[in-house]
């Protein structure tokens, strides 16, 4: 473990806090919903509970890592403390969607509505893991040259390693839990949602394109994917307007247009209602603006 509970790194450009790494032992932390501008990873190394994300609940327990990304929903609870570590970094520091051929992680580890949010660890995935955070925490107790530019390594590392082991327990849980029957929708609905998520936004849109009765696809989504069709479809939607946000400076009329929505003020709501904050806050905090100016 860490030789001390909190390491941080500060932009020196504004001030504003760009890395973090830390230690907990109790449920303090993360015992209430957290909406926060930077992605989060939690390694949990003891306990068990219940962690709450956007909306739905997943059981976890020692050896679990959590990834979250800027504005998602969660919060972690438990009856007995649990302890583990902790790293935050911002957009400013680390772009995953600029660096998205290096490492690959937007849209499985992170941004992935298909999947849930965490992977389970083996004792050779937690010790390849833990090694890189103990690197991360060594380079951060020095004042060293070019000591970001490190940490930005390590952190690549550590975000490919975590990439990997969610891949393959994903074509593990599919091939286990999912008769081929209903893989073969699944699939199918994805590739729906990926091709039309633009033009089409109700459910039984999809139905329609599957050929499957709504209350069919409904029950087979919510076991699979623990969420509805239309959660679904409005996360992969709000993906892509943060996406859009972050990386171009499209007016959020622009935007909201091309997600297929004729009314920007219907699609801020709708933005908000799934972020807790306005497109407009989401680019000024993490958005366009920022990631120019730290170019």
């Amino acid at each position: 473990m860490l030789s001390q509970s909190v390491y941080t790194l500060v932009n020196e450009q504004n001030g504003n806090l760009a890395f973090k790494l830390f230690e907990f032992d109790n449920n303090s932390y993360f015992d209430h919903i957290q909406r926060n501008n930077y992605f989060t990873l939690i390694l949990i190394t003891s306990g068990e509970g219940v962690a709450t994300v956007d909306l739905c609940d997943y059981s976890f327990k020692e050896n679990t890592l959590f990834a979250f990304y800027p504005y998602q929903p969660f919060m972690l609870q438990s009856a007995k403390p649990i302890m583990g570590i902790s790293i935050q970094f911002h957009h400013d520091f680390f772009c995953i969607y600029r660096h998205h051929k290096e490492i690959a992680a937007n849209g499985i580890l992170f941004n992935n509505v298909y999947q849930q949010p965490f992977i389970s660890l083996n004792e050779f995935s937690k010790s390849s893991i833990l090694n890189l955070i103990n690197g991360i925490a060594n380079e951060l107790k020095n004042d060293a040259f070019r000591k970001d530019e490190v940490l930005i390594s390590y952190l690549k590392i550590l975000l490919v390693t975590a990439t990997r082991i969610k891949l393959e327990q994903q074509t593990i849980q599919n091939s286990e839990t999912v008769n081929i029957k209903q893989q073969f929708i699944i699939q199918n609905l994805k590739n729906a949602i990926e091709d039309n998520f633009r033009t089409k936004h109700s459910a039984s849109d999809y139905a329609d394109l599957l050929n499957q009765t709504p209350a069919s696809l409904a029950r087979i989504t919510k076991n699979h994917f623990n969420k509805t069709l239309s959660d679904l479809i409005t996360e992969r939607i709000i993906i892509e307007a943060k996406r859009e946000l972050y990386l171009t400076d499209k007016t959020i009329k622009e935007i909201a247009y091309e997600l297929g929505y004729e009314d920007e003020y219907y699609f801020s709501r709708l933005f908000k209602n799934k972020t807790d904050v306005s497109p407009q806050i989401y680019r000024n905090t993490i958005g366009f603006n920022r990631g120019a100016e730290s170019n």
